[in-house]
């Protein structure tokens, strides 16, 4: 008797669980198939609108440019760097066209519908022209950049060397807006710079993370580190929108003996990384002042963030830009491409740099309107050098 009310408790339970977990699949499939369902239907409705449009509009309209400029405006919503690349700017990306097209040098990123500065890259035309970091370019010759995509208004910036383009810009702090006019250039890039300052101080300027930028450095530290007098260097990485992630590890850790540079996040916890310096500070723990503006950006952060956060180094200028997301590009059947978001940088603090940046340990703002970086006009770089010199 006591084992047949056993086993009924028993079948009571199971038949509970059971009942319990139909009524949660049931739910969970119902779920499932109400998003996909609210998918179909916002599909449909798509498919209605662009039907309409194109029936109704007052002008007649390019369906294949107008379904580019959706994919777009869906890229965009989600952040300012994720883009769709149509075949021929696709192509144009993986072909090397030196020779063939001039630039302007400058980083660029979209937002509220029209195109940022992010940085102007030394000696090139946009630089020379006085365009800054943070500039917001409203006009593009004769037309307007709002409602433009990034790779649109990009393409309408390219052109053949020697050609000239006029800008207009909006800037922070100033009633008008400014015109430029710049004449295109090959664009070549010297991405390191050195020279040694009065009093033994090491200057090194880091424009870009290129292929060969560690190499450079490396090569620059070393040559230094021969004079026995060196006793501080200055790292500037002002307007260096960033580049190769690999190359900012290399870079942070010519500077630390040991612990976390950098990690990035990722919606899949199995691409989630860590990396790690290895021992030898090539410059044997000398005194090292970084120098930051909003034009340094993504790899420049993760340096400047990392000697911050292990306090190799004294950080002065301004906060950074805020750029801490790692973008790949995705071949399409159509043989374009989208440049999609896929994880975030993280400093050794855990701290995100996206959209924050990094603040310096020492705010010194830009004094004058002609600043020019590395000049007479340089009050950034001419405090670093009072501050090494006590």
């Amino acid at each position: 008797m006591v084992g047949t009310n056993t086993q009924r408790k028993t079948n009571h339970m199971i038949q509970k669980k059971l009942i319990s977990f139909l009524l949660f699949y049931i739910i969970f499939i119902q779920s499932v198939n109400s998003a996909e369902n609210d998918i179909y239907k916002k599909i449909d409705l798509f498919g209605e609108v662009l039907e309409k449009i194109n029936k109704e509009y007052v002008d007649e309209i390019d369906q294949s440019e107008s379904m580019d400029s959706a994919i777009n405006g869906l890229l965009q919503s989600l952040d300012p760097y994720s883009a769709y690349m149509s075949p021929e700017t696709f192509k144009e990306m993986q072909t090397e066209t030196s020779g063939e097209f001039g630039g302007l040098g400058i980083e660029v990123s979209m937002e509220a519908g029209v195109v940022k500065v992010i940085s102007p890259i030394d000696d090139t035309p946009a630089s020379k022209a006085g365009i800054k970091a943070g500039d917001y370019i409203v006009k593009i010759n004769d037309t307007q950049v709002q409602g433009k995509s990034l790779s649109e208004a990009v393409d309408l910036m390219r052109g053949p060397v020697g050609s000239s383009i006029e800008l207009t810009v909006r800037r922070i702090g100033k009633k008008k807006a400014i015109k430029f006019i710049i004449v295109r250039e090959v664009i070549q890039i010297q991405s390191v710079k050195s020279d040694l300052l009065k009093n033994n101080i090491g200057y090194i300027r880091l424009t870009s993370f290129n292929d060969n930028s560690d190499k450079q450095i490396k090569k620059k530290i070393k040559e230094m580190e021969s004079n026995q007098e060196i006793k501080a260097y200055i790292l500037d990485l002002r307007n260096n929108p960033g580049g190769l992630l690999s190359q900012a590890i290399k870079i942070t850790d010519f500077f630390l003996d040991n612990g976390e540079i950098v990690s990035t996040k990722s919606r899949k916890a199995s691409e989630n990384r860590k990396w790690f310096a290895n021992e030898g500070d090539l410059t044997n723990g000398k005194t090292l002042v970084v120098l930051i503006n909003y034009g340094s950006a993504s790899a420049s952060e993760i340096v400047a963030g990392a000697l911050k956060d292990h306090k190799r180094a004294i950080l002065l200028g301004e906060n950074t830009f805020g750029k801490g997301s790692v973008q790949s590009i995705i071949p399409l059947q159509n043989k374009g491409a989208i440049r999609l978001t896929v994880a975030k940088y993280y400093l050794p603090s855990g701290k995100s740099i996206s959209e924050v940046g990094v603040l310096p340990d020492i705010e010194i703002n830009e004094m004058t309107e002609d600043f020019k970086i590395k000049s007479e006009t340089d009050n950034q770089l001419n405090y670093a050098i009072k501050l090494l010199n006590g």
